[in-house]
């Protein structure tokens, strides 16, 4: 199997995933019935990780082509969201890993790509929610901070703690089974104990703030 080949059925494999994850994934962690975390782009984050971030916009592309037709009820805005949602932090991170790969590469990368996810989705939001939910953009506006603003960063932190969980089991395995070369697997070094608990710290603490507003707990 050539190389082209061979990128074609990882970014194939990756695009699978991503929408599996996301269809069993979808979890309400807002107050706001249409926003909903699910882990996709912990996966398209992997796969800006490994193949860079060119290859994370064509997945990010792909998977949100798929769900508009199979599961989303938002039709074409919901389209336009999602991918400028999963694009921001992806390809941001993606981007930014390329630039070093290291493991301070790697949580710089995450951190850049949360920033940006967040930010661009405030500004998103402000633009196009008004059409969708068929309100005054004042009406948004005031939801801004409260709502949409502790949503993108609960989701941003969950996906770059998971990511960062995961993405070094993710890439040893891959290049044991052949699915990526050497050039592809980039190592980030051992996993680092302290970045592992700090992950799994923020993870347990979103949970308690999502259970907390919530009124679970």
């Amino acid at each position: 199997m050539n190389s082209r080949v061979k990128r074609m059925v990882l970014l194939a494999m990756f695009a699978a995933v991503a929408y599996v994850v996301m269809f069993v994934g979808r979890l309400p962690i807002s107050t706001v019935d249409f926003l909903k975390y699910d882990p996709k782009d912990v996966v398209l984050a992997i796969c800006g990780f490994l193949c860079g971030p060119a290859a994370a916009f064509i997945v990010t592309l792909v998977v949100s082509l798929i769900e508009m037709i199979t599961v989303s009820s938002t039709g074409i805005i919901g389209l336009i969201m999602n991918v400028i949602s999963s694009a921001a932090f992806a390809c941001t991170a993606a981007f930014t890993y390329k630039k070093k790969h290291t493991l301070s590469g790697a949580v710089g990368g995450l951190a850049a790509g949360g920033t940006a996810m967040v930010a661009v989705m405030l500004a998103w939001n402000y633009l196009i929610t008004p059409f969708y939910m068929d309100v005054p953009r004042e009406q948004i506006a005031a939801i801004l901070i409260p709502v949409f603003l502790p949503f993108n960063l609960i989701k941003s932190i969950i996906n770059a703690a998971i990511t960062l969980i995961i993405y070094k089991p993710v890439s040893k395995a891959l290049h044991k089974a052949g699915i990526i070369g050497s050039e592809e697997h980039q190592s980030v070094g051992k996993i680092n104990l302290a970045v592992l608990v700090v992950s799994v710290l923020l993870l347990a603490t979103c949970v308690f703030v999502v259970l907390a507003m919530k009124e679970i707990i």
